[in-house]
C-alpha cells in the first residue's frame, strides 16, 4: 500500500472520528501529493523517496511555524502545529537517535577524511544522502559542526 492509500485509508477514519487535527494534516499531505504527482516531469507518479522528502518537508515547514508561534506568544497556533507534526510523522519512517547519527557522521568524517570546520561541506553532501529519511537536516548540520570542532 503506496502513502496516498494509506493517507486516503486514514482520511476517512479521520472524518469518521471527527478527528479535526487528524484531517487537517491528512488533506495537507494529500495536497502536497497532488501537487507533487501533477508536477512538471513527475508522469502522475512519484516514487517511495520522494514520498519521504515530501513528509519531512512538510513536517519542517510545521516546526518552523511552530518555533515562530511559540516566540510569539500564540500556543492556539503552536498546539495546531503540533498536532499536524504528530500526524505526519507517523507517515516517516523512524527517525534515527542523535547517538546514532553521531556513530555514521564518525565514520562517513574518516571516510571522507575531514579534519576541520572547513571540510563540512564534503561530510554534508555524503551525509544528507547517507542518513535521508532517518534524520533531518538541521540535526546532522549542527553534529556534524560539533564533530568537526572537535577534531
Amino acid at each position: 500500500m503506496n502513502l496516498e492509500q494509506k493517507i486516503m485509508t486514514d482520511l476517512k477514519a479521520a472524518m469518521l472520528a471527527k478527528d479535526e487535527a487528524g484531517l487537517r494534516s491528512l488533506r495537507a499531505i494529500k495536497a502536497a501529493i497532488i501537487v507533487a504527482k501533477t508536477a512538471e516531469g513527475a508522469k502522475g507518479e512519484i516514487s517511495e523517496d520522494d514520498e519521504v522528502k515530501l513528509l519531512q518537508k512538510l513536517v519542517k515547514s510545521r516546526k518552523d511555524s511552530l518555533e515562530i508561534f511559540q516566540q510569539q506568544n500564540r500556543p492556539e497556533l503552536a498546539k495546531k502545529e503540533e498536532e499536524e507534526i504528530a500526524v505526519i510523522e507517523k507517515f516517516l519512517p523512524k527517525q534515527m537517535s542523535a547517538d546514532e547519527v553521531k556513530a555514521v557522521l564518525s565514520i562517513i568524517i574518516t571516510e571522507v577524511g575531514a579534519s576541520s570546520p572547513a571540510d563540512m561541506g564534503k561530510v554534508m553532501g555524503a551525509a544528507t544522502k547517507q542518513l535521508a529519511g532517518k534524520a533531518d537536516g538541521k540535526t546532522i548540520s549542527s553534529l556534524v559542526k560539533e564533530l568537526l570542532s572537535k577534531s
